[in-house]
C-alpha cells in the first residue's frame, strides 16, 4: 500500500529495512508502479528500495510551482529527508534520468551512485526544435495529440503487435494525466538538458548509462556523451529496442544494474 509524505508525494519502500537505499525515478507521463512493476522484486532482495510518483503524476499531489529539475530534485530531497535517509543510489528513467543527475548536482554528498536510463542530453538545433514541438502540440492539442506517435516511438512494433494489452495501459496511464502538469513536465524535458551539460563542478561517482540502439530521443550518442562527462561511469546500449525497452524486456535490463551495483559494492 502506498504512503503519502507531508508534501504530497505517493512512495513505496519495499526490502530489508536496514539494506542500502535505491531510489527508482520513472519519466514523463508513467508513475512508479507501471515503470517499475517487474524491478521490485529483484532489487529488493538486497536493497532498501524507494520508488515514487513524481509531482502530479500517479498519486502525487500537483506541484505548488512551475516544474523545472530542480524543483523535481528536492521533491526527491524532501522525501529523503522525511524519511531520514542520509544517502542512497538513483536510478532514473528517461525525465528521472535527468532528475537523478541534477539531484547529484545539488546534494553530491547524498548521492553514492547513479543509473541513467534511456535518458536525453545535449541535442543538435532540430532535434531541439522538434521536441519543443511537441511539447506545444501537448499544450495546444492535449495528451491525445502526440500520445500515437509517442507509443511508436517508445515500443517496437512487434511489441505494439503482439502486446497490445500492454501498450494499451500505457496508453491509458499516460492519457490520466493533468494537462497543465504534463504539458509542463514535457517542457522540463525539451529545456531542462542544457543545465546537464558539462556540469561545474564535474560530477565524479559511479555511474552506469543505458540506453536503446533505436531511441530517437535518448540516442546512444546521448548515452556516451553523459558517460564522458561524468567521471567512473560506463555506457550499455540495448540492441533493437526503443525508449520503452525496460518494459519490453526488463530482464536485459536487470540484470547489468545489478552487475554495475555488485561491482561498486552497491549490491550485496
Amino acid at each position: 500500500m502506498s504512503t503519502i509524505s507531508a508534501q504530497g508525494t505517493a512512495y513505496d519502500l519495499t526490502g530489508p529495512e536496514s539494506a542500502p537505499v535505491l531510489v527508482l525515478i520513472h519519466g514523463l507521463g508513467m508513475n512508479r508502479q507501471i515503470t517499475w512493476q517487474d524491478y521490485l522484486a529483484p532489487f529488493s532482495k538486497s536493497y532498501r528500495v524507494l520508488s515514487y510518483d513524481l509531482c502530479g503524476h500517479g498519486e502525487s499531489a500537483l506541484p505548488k510551482t512551475k516544474p523545472s529539475l530542480s524543483v523535481l530534485s528536492e521533491q526527491l530531497y524532501e522525501l529523503l529527508n522525511e524519511l531520514e535517509i542520509d544517502t542512497c543510489t538513483l536510478i532514473g528513467f528517461s525525465l528521472g534520468g535527468m532528475i537523478n543527475r541534477r539531484f547529484a548536482m545539488d546534494h553530491p554528498e547524498r548521492t553514492t551512485a547513479v543509473v541513467v536510463m534511456n535518458s536525453p542530453h545535449e541535442r543538435n538545433q532540430d532535434a531541439q526544435r522538434l521536441v519543443e514541438e511537441r511539447a506545444a502540440k501537448t499544450e495546444s492539442g492535449g495528451i491525445e495529440a502526440t500520445i500515437d506517435s509517442t507509443l511508436e516511438r517508445w515500443f517496437t512494433k512487434e511489441y505494439r503487435n503482439d502486446q497490445a494489452a500492454n501498450v494499451s495501459r500505457v496508453r491509458q496511464v499516460v492519457l490520466a494525466n493533468d494537462l497543465e502538469n504534463y504539458t509542463l513536465h514535457r517542457q522540463v524535458l525539451a529545456a531542462g538538458v542544457t543545465e546537464l551539460i558539462k556540469p561545474n563542478p564535474p560530477l565524479a561517482l559511479p555511474c552506469l548509462v543505458i540506453t536503446c540502439e533505436n531511441d530517437t530521443g535518448s540516442t546512444p550518442a546521448m548515452s556516451n556523451a553523459i558517460a564522458a562527462e561524468i567521471k567512473f561511469s560506463e555506457t550499455i546500449i540495448m540492441q533493437d529496442l526503443q525508449h520503452l525497452g525496460l518494459l519490453e524486456r526488463p530482464d536485459l535490463f536487470i540484470g547489468p544494474i545489478i552487475s554495475f551495483l555488485a561491482k561498486h559494492s552497491l549490491f550485496d
